[in-house]
């Protein structure tokens, strides 16, 4: 489905932050191209077609977070604080994370 060797930079995960023009031209470049299914890789062949590199952020934990399940830091806000995206927790822990932020 994909013409080329290696799919290009994207934002990986559930989710991203961007200013409001570059959602509008995103909008309309996606309208450009053909929809490919795997919406992370679709959103970086957009951001190539307008030559926008994404880049990686700290607090963006695609790939879940270590942590020790007996360690008091779990209870504790500032260990979740500089996070903005966070897979694999499950709904109880979710919770909890809100609760204490």
């Amino acid at each position: 489905l994909y013409n080329k060797n290696t799919y290009p930079p994207y934002a990986g995960g559930g989710g991203f932050i961007m200013d409001g023009p570059l959602a509008k031209r995103l909008h309309k470049t996606s309208e450009t191209l053909e929809l490919y299914p795997i919406d992370d890789v679709f959103l970086g062949m957009c951001l190539e077609v307008l030559k926008v590199s994404p880049v990686g952020h700290e607090g963006f934990k695609t790939f879940g977070i270590v942590k020790n399940k007996n360690s008091k830091m779990n209870k504790e806000p500032c260990f979740f604080r500089s996070m903005l995206v966070v897979h694999k927790l499950l709904p109880p822990e979710l919770l909890q994370m809100w609760d204490l932020v």
